[in-house]
């Protein structure tokens, strides 16, 4: 009986990663359920028997899953550089690498599909919006360290989530990391600048 339950999680999470990956690279509707299920080696009555709700309800998890799990590696990044200005600078030039790495078909998890759906499906509207304000709120935190005036320790989460997720729509269709790394030493100019005042 575990093995059997065990079984199942290990599917229903390779449909996950699977629905991620396929939803960050061709989108929400390029991405068929028979793709996700031939992707992830499941059955496709695999993917109703754990989504009865089909493609909405797994796309809805795979951004409730991944995320947060994004936002908790861009804080992580960032927390792994004492200096906060250069924690930016850092953390932007380790996105440009990564992008760079998927051969600029991997950026944000959310973004492709937020983009795509924000006036055209309510549920992932939802979804997407909780997720970057979740982005939001710990940006928010990560800034109010060095900035004390919490409104501009949130002004300056959402100059710095705006610019990531717009250098990376300028890096996959340039193919190149430079709008990552601009934004980068932007963004960290806009934190000396607070700081500087404080």
């Amino acid at each position: 009986m575990a093995s059997g339950q065990a079984g199942g999680q290990d599917t229903r999470t390779r449909v996950l990663e699977a629905a991620g990956q396929l939803f960050r690279r061709q989108g929400y509707t390029g991405t068929g359920l028979k793709q996700i299920a031939a992707e992830s080696r499941a059955p496709f009555g695999s993917i109703y028997h754990f989504f009865p709700g089909g493609k909405e309800q797994l796309a809805d998890d795979v951004i409730r899953v991944s995320g947060p799990e994004y936002g908790q590696l861009v804080l992580s990044l960032l927390n792994g550089v004492p200096d906060p200005l250069e924690a930016l600078d850092s953390a932007f030039r380790m996105a440009a690498e990564r992008l760079a790495a998927t051969d600029y078909a991997d950026a944000c998890p959310i973004a492709t599909i937020a983009l795509e759906v924000a006036s055209t499906n309510e549920t992932l509207r939802t979804a997407t919006a909780d997720v970057f304000a979740g982005w939001i709120a710990g940006a928010t935190a990560w800034f109010g360290r060095f900035v004390p005036d919490e409104e501009r320790a949130k002004t300056l989460a959402y100059a710095m989530i705006s610019m990531l997720e717009g250098a990376f729509v300028l890096a996959r269709a340039a193919r190149s990391g430079e709008p990552l790394l601009a934004a980068g030493r932007s963004i960290a100019d806009l934190a000396r600048a607070a700081m500087n005042e404080g």
